[in-house]
C-alpha cells in the first residue's frame, strides 16, 4: 500500500509508545454550512487585552472545544468568528469561490487537500518564526511528502474512520470487516459517512484495491458493489456521525473514532468501534491560512496557541480524536495515551492506507458515480 512519507528518514525515530506513527493522512466529502461573517466590533469584555479584531476560522463541525476559543479571547482579545463545512469538498470549493474576497483567516482542511490547495496557489506560507510552540509537534507528522517542511500547514489532530456497532442491537463480535456491512440482515440498519472518497475507498478495499485508486474501471466496480449496499443503508452523515447511532436510528456501520468516543462519553456506552480487516482509512487535519486572508498574524497567534501542550491536550480529550502535539499526550493519563480507538496499534497502522490526493481527472470519476449513487437510492 501507499504511504505519505516523510522526506526526512529521521523522523521515524521518534515514534511514541514503541509504536511508528504514520506520516500524513487525509479526510473528505459532501455538504456544507454556513455563516455569514461580520467584523463590527465591540469593546473587549472585561479580562481582556482591548482589540477590534477578528479571526475568521472555517473549520469542520464539533471540532474545536469553546474552552480553546474562550481562552484565547480572553488572553488576546482576539474575537473568533467560527464557521463550519462538513466535508473537505465544500470548503476547498468555497475557498476557491472566495479567493478574493478575504472572508476566511485560518481553515482546517485534511492533508491531502492542503496538498491540492497549494497547487493551485489557494494558500499562503507560513511564518514559523511566529510559532514559537512548532517543536511540540511529533516529528512524524511534519515534513510530509504532501506539504515539504511544512510550509503551508501545520497538523492539528489526526485519526481514523471504521466500523461502528451498537452492541445492545449487534453482537459486535460477528462485525469485523467493511464487507459485514452488505448482509442481509443489516437492510435499513447501516450509516456510512456523507463523505465520498471515504465510502469509494471502503468499497475499493473490499474489492482489493487501493482507496487511492485512480483506474476507472476500479472506481466504477466499487459504485457497483455499493449500490448492492444501497438496501441497507439508512442515512449518510458526516455532521455528527454518533448521532444516527444515539437516536437508534442505525446499528452499524462506519464512523470517525473520535466520534465513538464522545458517543461513550455521552451515554452510548454500548457502541463500539473497530478497525476493520481489509484496513481502516486514516486522516489527519490542518490548520492553513487562505492566500487572500486579512488577519494573517491573528491566524498566527490561534495556531501557536492551539500548539501549546495544555491546549493540544484539552482539544484532544473534549473531541475524542488523536494529537500530533509530543508534549500534549505525554501530559494525558495512561488510560487516555494508551485507548486502541484513539491510538492505534502498530499493526492497525500497517494494515492501514492514507488517503493521498488523487487527480482532478480522477474525481471527476468519483464524483461522477457518488452522484449517481446519492440520487439512485
Amino acid at each position: 500500500m501507499t504511504h505519505l512519507l516523510s522526506s526526512n528518514p529521521a523522523a521515524h525515530s521518534v515514534a511514541r509508545s514503541a509504536r511508528i506513527l504514520p506520516k500524513a493522512l487525509l479526510a473528505v466529502t459532501v455538504g456544507l454550512a454556513l455563516a455569514s461573517c461580520s467584523n463590527s466590533d465591540n469593546a473587549a469584555t472585561d479580562g481582556t487585552t482591548a482589540s477590534t479584531e477578528t479571526l475568521n476560522l472555517y473549520n469542520w463541525s464539533e471540532y474545536m472545544p469553546q474552552e480553546i476559543l474562550d481562552g484565547f479571547t480572553e488572553e488576546t482579545g482576539i474575537r473568533v468568528n467560527y464557521t463550519t463545512f462538513d466535508s473537505n469538498e465544500a470548503m476547498y470549493a468555497k475557498l476557491k469561490l472566495l479567493d478574493d474576497s478575504s472572508q476566511y483567516d485560518l481553515a482546517i482542511p485534511s492533508t491531502y487537500y492542503v496538498e491540492k490547495m497549494a497547487k493551485e496557489g489557494l494558500l499562503q506560507e507560513l511564518d514559523k518564526s511566529k510559532l514559537s510552540n512548532f517543536k511540540n509537534l511529533d516529528t512524524s507528522f511534519t515534513n510530509t511528502k504532501v506539504d515539504p517542511e511544512n510550509k503551508y500547514s501545520i497538523p492539528y489532530m489526526w485519526g481514523s474512520t471504521g466500523l461502528a456497532i451498537n452492541g445492545e442491537v449487534v453482537d459486535p463480535a460477528t462485525v469485523n470487516s467493511w464487507n459485514d456491512l452488505w448482509r442481509p440482515e443489516y437492510k435499513g440498519q447501516v450509516m456510512l459517512m456523507n463523505d465520498m472518497r471515504e465510502v469509494f475507498g471502503m468499497a475499493l478495499l473490499t474489492l482489493g484495491y487501493s482507496g487511492n485508486s485512480k483506474n476507472p474501471d476500479e472506481i466504477k466496480a466499487a459504485y457497483e458493489k455499493l449500490t448492492t449496499l444501497m438496501p441497507n443503508v439508512k442515512t449518510f452523515n458526516s455532521d455528527a456521525s454518533r448521532m444516527p447511532y444515539m437516536e437508534g436510528e442505525t446499528t452499524v456501520g462506519m464512523s470517525w473514532n473520535g466520534e465513538a468516543i464522545i458517543a461513550n462519553n455521552e451515554g452510548l456506552t454500548s457502541l463500539v468501534y473497530k478497525y476493520p480487516t481489509e484496513g481502516a482509512i486514516l486522516w489527519m487535519d490542518n490548520f492553513v491560512i487562505p492566500k487572500n486572508a486579512k488577519q494573517v498574524d491573528a491566524a498566527h497567534k490561534f495556531i501557536d496557541y492551539l500548539l501549546r501542550p495544555e491546549n493540544s491536550k484539552i482539544v484532544s480529550e473534549e473531541i475524542g480524536y488523536a494529537s500530533p502535539n509530543i508534549a500534549a499526550r505525554e501530559m494525558m493519563p495512561e488510560e487516555v495515551r494508551n485507548n486502541p480507538t484513539i491510538y492505534p496499534s502498530k499493526e492497525v497502522l500497517a494494515k492501514a492506507e492514507f488517503q493521498e490526493d488523487v487527480g482532478d481527472e480522477a474525481l471527476q470519476v468519483y464524483q461522477q458515480y457518488w452522484d449517481k449513487l446519492k440520487t439512485g437510492r
